[in-house]
């Protein structure tokens, strides 16, 4: 399997230029044509067409799509079960959403490893956008992100929850938060619209950030109101930097977990997902 074709022909559906997947493979853009050609050769087609107007994929182009993208995913996975091979039975990259990552993460991989303790796991935070396109490209096996994108080849259930609360240094009450000193936090298209419609005079804020932790550190540095998850509003009343904003609504963020829809049955990764489930499940209500 020639995987460089492959990749030379992905990127170039993207880019829809030659010149442009030449630099983005740091390679010549002789090179990009030959690689092309190459895998036209093996189809007896024509995979593109290139004019004035810039590179267009042909119909048998569009209908290799797919295909192209899951022997992509194959490779990688491939690649990865060799390199893993003799030190653990399997491999797995993961993602998780930052907000995520910044409470949950520890707790997360330490379930992981009592379930699957002969499987090799890489784990990164990053945002949702970056991790679907990750999945779709076989780059990660499984992510716990805020935002589907419902892609062909990726399956995502609902596992629970977040909720981020609104908190002040100054301000008791929601009629005394000033839009000149708030903070928007702008977590996912979902939070967003729903931050629109509960606090639409807030919703143009001069100053905005999308990852509590920063949210966090600016609320510190530049005080106002933001809003944060749950925990850390309870810590920041702790240490009396800021107060929970009594009247404010709380705006839950739904959680996702992504797989490819081939292994979303997989036993690893049923116990992966069902051990962040478990982290997000609310605690118990004592009798």
């Amino acid at each position: 399997m020639q995987v460089e074709l492959i990749e030379t022909f992905l990127d170039l559906m993207e880019t829809r230029s030659f010149n442009r997947t030449a630099e983005r493979l740091n390679i010549t853009q002789s090179t990009v044509s030959h690689r092309v050609k190459a895998l036209e050769a093996q189809f007896n087609r024509k995979l593109f067409t290139r004019s004035k107007g810039g590179t267009v994929p042909t119909a048998s182009g569009l209908r290799f799509l797919d295909y192209a993208k899951a022997l992509q995913n194959q490779w990688h996975e491939a690649t990865r079960a060799v390199a893993s091979a003799g030190a653990f039975e399997r491999s797995m990259r993961l993602g998780i959403q930052h907000d995520l990552a910044e409470t949950l993460a520890g707790d997360w991989l330490a379930a992981i490893r009592r379930e699957l303790p002969q499987t090799e796991i890489y784990m990164e935070a990053d945002y949702s956008n970056q991790m679907n396109r990750d999945l779709a490209a076989g780059e990660l096996d499984l992510a716990i992100l805020y935002t589907p994108h419902y892609l062909p080849d990726l399956h995502y259930e609902r596992i629970g929850e977040l909720h981020y609360k609104l908190v002040s240094t100054q301000a008791c009450d929601i009629a005394r938060v000033k839009p000149e000193t708030y903070i928007r936090s702008s977590y996912s298209p979902a939070f967003d619209r729903a931050h629109r419609l509960a606090l639409p005079h807030l919703s143009a804020a001069p100053l905005a950030a999308g990852q509590n932790m920063a949210i966090t550190g600016l609320l510190r540095a530049l005080g106002g109101a933001a809003y944060v998850t749950g925990a850390t509003a309870a810590r920041l009343a702790e240490l009396g930097v800021a107060t929970a904003v009594a009247d404010a609504p709380v705006i839950p963020q739904t959680i996702y977990a992504a797989t490819s829809l081939r292994t979303r049955h997989a036993h690893q990764h049923r116990k992966i997902i069902g051990a962040m489930e478990l982290l997000l499940s609310p605690a118990p209500v004592p009798e």
